[in-house]
């Protein structure tokens, strides 16, 4: 009987563990925009773009598709990321992460100097190497490897195709146009597989909008000619099908096939969540794909996806899901953490004060292309608190420390405590918005430590004090769409940032956060 029930339980234990049904869209939430992925063995790795945050390209492990670890950054030196005085959403574009021979790959582009280049490294969690740069232009790089050979891809004038040589990155063929997509506006994220002898070629066209749409061509030689797949698009949300779809701007996508056979494609999408405004960032998103056969891929049966996905996945891996919040005791931040392009390292201490971030104040504002004394997390939901606790010191007339809602320097919503005339500190409300610099609420409070807290809905921000950490107060509140990419352009997302900044060069001021408490509200 007892052997009876143990094999009953191991089939039961299979049955459920093979046939794992359903998950929910975004698999990775907030600003994750451009995933790509590769697989090795029955590990994922997945890469995304960074634009102006340092570190650069986060990393993510997963071993069902669905459920993602971030295990550091591919970027994590000056030598390898130079972002000095970069604009807005530029910096790091369109990552690519492939495998071969036992060394992982990112490809990706600076646009802010340097252009396309790749990092290896023999573990992904681990440090890089140093760049190796490639003469062809474009953005938006992927590597194809094949007998011995490795293939360099962008789009520059089309779908541009060379070989080059992947210990220097040396072209050995002049770079050829193979393909300009179906007519869609920008023509990009090219990624190129091989299946039953047919080379396929993933774009996405449209744009990174509403129109976003993702098309495929195939060819039995790496350089062409394409032949277009007479259903293209093969996956968008620009029709009337999708037009309520909470998920839109669908495109750049990467497939993978799992360690089951079964085909997946990540991609990036965003979540419209006030009058048709994105603001958290573009997602990243998954879908099963039908590939038949010396057939065209079909994604999720009629190219769209949901966030409530009904379909047979991988043997679900759930992962022990970290602490979104920080007493500061850790040696180092965490991955989570990010700062705003190359940071001057002397103004941040985790060890000047036991258990608190000590930010040391520059003349470098969060109005400035610079690098400010600002650290920050992503909003990875709609609905979030936040909250800090917060002592300024040495301060000066004008000097100030607090938290930011932060899109760019042309967009941030600020909470801070500020030293006033005559020594007294104001706690302010400032609403940046381009040439807009409007203080929204100013207060005289007694001493220099203060509670922070801004909570985030669909529709708005808004910000509360507490001198004593229990009671707090309702300050001011704005609409959330004056930080969405629809107001503002750009391609990143809004950050929950802690800063400080003074008026003097030689400032001493600097202030110490004993914690940040970052909670989701009504999970997404």
């Amino acid at each position: 009987m007892k052997k009876i029930f143990f094999l009953l339980t191991c089939f039961l234990s299979f049955y459920s563990n093979s046939n794992a049904q359903g998950y929910k869209n975004p698999v990775i939430s907030g600003f994750h925009p451009d995933p790509s992925v590769c697989r090795v063995g029955d590990d994922y790795y997945l890469v995304t773009s960074s634009f102006e945050y340092f570190p650069g390209v986060p990393v993510f492990h997963s071993k069902d598709l669905i459920n993602w670890t971030k295990i550091g950054h591919c970027l994590t030196r000056p030598s390898q990321l130079k972002l000095d005085k970069c604009a807005p959403s530029a910096g790091i574009y369109a990552p690519t992460i492939r495998y071969n021979e036992g060394r992982f790959y990112m490809v990706t582009t600076n646009v802010s100097g340097g252009g396309n280049f790749y990092v290896y490294t023999d573990n992904p969690a681990g440090e890089w190497s140093e760049p190796v740069y490639v003469e062809q232009g474009g953005i938006d790089p992927t590597l194809y490897f094949e007998d011995g050979k490795c293939y360099f891809v962008s789009n520059s004038n089309g779908i541009m195709i060379c070989e080059i040589d992947i210990k220097t990155g040396k072209k050995l063929t002049e770079g050829r146009s193979v393909w300009n997509g179906t007519g869609g506006r920008y023509p990009e994220s090219p990624h190129i597989y091989k299946k039953d002898g047919w080379y396929y070629l993933l774009i996405s066209e449209g744009g990174t909008e509403y129109g976003h749409k993702m098309t495929i061509a195939r060819s039995k030689s790496i350089y062409g000619p394409y032949e277009s797949n007479p259903s293209n698009p093969i996956f968008t949300h620009i029709n009337e099908i999708s037009q309520y779809n909470p998920i839109q701007g669908t495109g750049h996508g990467d497939f993978v096939q799992a360690h089951d056979g079964s085909w997946w494609i990540i991609f990036l999408g965003f979540r419209p969540q006030s009058l048709l405004h994105h603001v958290i960032g573009r997602e990243t998103f998954l879908a099963p794909v039908r590939w038949d056969t010396n057939a065209w891929p079909v994604i999720n049966g009629n190219g769209t996806v949901n966030i409530d996905m009904n379909v047979p996945t991988l043997p679900l891996k759930p992962v022990k899901q970290h602490d979104l919040s920080t007493d500061f005791n850790e040696a180092k931040l965490g991955v989570d953490w990010n700062y705003l392009r190359n940071p001057f390292m002397k103004n941040y201490s985790l060890t000047e004060k036991k258990g608190s971030l000590r930010l040391k104040a520059s003349p470098v504002s969060l109005d400035d292309n610079d690098s400010p004394t600002f650290v920050g997390r992503r909003q990875e939901h709609i609905d979030f608190l936040a909250t800090t606790v917060l002592t300024l010191n040495d301060a000066k007339e004008g000097d100030q420390a607090g938290m930011t809602v932060f899109y760019s320097s042309q967009a941030h919503y600020d909470l801070f405590l500020k030293k006033s005339e005559k020594g007294k500190r104001k706690l302010v409300v400032r609403y940046k918005m381009g040439v807009l610099n409007h203080i929204a609420y100013e207060m005289e409070i007694p001493g220099d430590k203060i509670y922070l807290k801004v909570k985030g809905d669909k529709d708005f921000y808004s910000f509360y004090y507490s001198l004593d950490g229990k009671k707090f107060n309702f300050l001011s509140k704005i609409n959330v769409w004056y930080l969405s990419s629809e107001t503002n352009g750009g391609f990143t997302g809004v950050y929950i940032g802690l800063y400080t900044t003074s008026q003097s060069k030689n400032t001493k001021t600097y202030a110490d956060f004993d914690n940040f408490i970052y909670k989701p509200e009504n999970i997404d």
